[in-house]
């Protein structure tokens, strides 16, 4: 006879295989619109990951995960753009492959990390989130005067992505007798990014790393009893999330095709704490539904706005979808912290399985 458990795996798999076959089908049937949402969720999602592995998992308290995102968005910008004039700023660039300034520039947030790791090994709690939240400052006055690498105030353009031969751009590319433009070519780069990134993080977290990052997590002293190098952890946590971010930030900047310094502030990193709230603390599922669900608001206020009440179009006068939307994202920290520990993947998997 089968064990409970055994029943709930069935309906699980054509579960995950039922979203797969709907995402990979979704650019055929959204418009141009929906899809950029979509891209937007998806590199939130991997934000949002990297940030849940971090103060999750781990219990470190991060308020500087919006630099990371930046760093990794302006390094893809210097290391695949070229020398030239933009807006008045003489700009720097490498003019490396797309694809290689892509990988290298989440190395390049990966190494940001490290250079804050030792600080992020021994400090925690509003310690560590006040020392993150220095980074947000250094990083906005760099991305402001920085000029020659930022393009200051107006940002940069961002270079188009070339991989396998495919250049992600607005220009039509035909594979199987199918026409795909730039957002539907980017979704299927953005969909394999985010399952690579979600199956390495949930072998991370069911792995000895996660159950020594639940240790910190729980108590950190205890852990350190039972011989869990705590410094060494967060520190690699911390690289890792950073990673995490780099590579949000580069998908952030080839959906937008801009990268703009104003972007990359407190409010970005207060979203990103939002969705892993939203979501549930410490999984992969909370953190991709909690960036859905913080990411598709204000788009979806924004496509409704002429029949939603109290919300009007931005420039118009009342509440904006941007505002309305950190209402209601706010409201519901407040409900969830309140009402729904878990987060709203515990609606999902709060199924007790009879005792025997």
């Amino acid at each position: 006879m089968k064990s409970p458990r055994a029943f709930v795996k069935s309906p699980k798999a054509y579960v995950w295989f039922a979203g797969t076959v709907l995402l990979l089908a979704l650019p055929f049937y959204l418009d141009r619109f929906w899809l950029q949402a979509g891209l937007f969720a998806m590199a939130a999602a991997i934000g949002a990951i990297g940030i849940n592995l971090l103060t999750g998992a781990t219990g470190q308290l991060s308020m500087g995960h919006a630099f990371f995102l930046a760093v990794g968005a302006y390094s893809y910008c210097a290391l695949a753009g070229d020398n030239g004039e933009e807006n008045g700023h003489s700009l720097i660039g490498l003019g490396l492959p797309t694809w290689l300034a892509a990988v290298l520039a989440v190395l390049v947030a990966g190494a940001a990390g490290g250079l804050f790791s030792p600080i992020a090994g021994r400090l925690r709690g509003a310690y560590l989130g006040i020392a993150t939240l220095a980074l947000i400052f250094i990083g906005q006055h760099v991305l402001f005067n920085a000029h020659d690498l930022t393009g200051g105030f107006n940002g940069r353009t961002v270079p188009t992505l070339s991989l396998f031969g495919i250049d992600f751009d607005d220009s039509e590319t035909v594979i199987a007798a199918v026409p795909f433009q730039s957002t539907e070519k980017l979704w299927y780069v953005a969909l394999l990014a985010l399952v690579g990134c979600g199956l390495f993080a949930r072998g991370v977290l069911r792995g000895r790393p996660g159950r020594a990052m639940n240790a910190i997590r729980d108590h950190r002293i205890a852990a350190g009893v039972m011989g869990v190098p705590v410094a060494r952890y967060r520190a690699a946590v911390f690289v890792l999330s950073s990673m995490y971010a780099g590579l949000a930030g580069v998908l952030i900047a080839l959906v937008f095709q801009r990268t703009v310094p104003e972007y990359f502030g407190v409010i970005l990193s207060l979203e990103f704490l939002a969705m892993i709230v939203i979501g549930g603390l410490g999984t992969v599922a909370g953190a991709v539904v909690g960036a859905a669900f913080v990411s598709l608001l204000p788009q979806i206020l924004t496509h409704y706005s002429d029949t939603l009440p109290l919300v009007s179009a931005p420039g118009t006068g009342g509440v904006s979808p941007g505002e309305a939307s950190r209402y209601l994202y706010g409201a519901a920290v407040v409900a969830v912290v309140l009402f729904l520990p878990g987060g709203l993947t515990r609606l999902i998997t709060s199924r007790k399985t009879p005792q025997e």
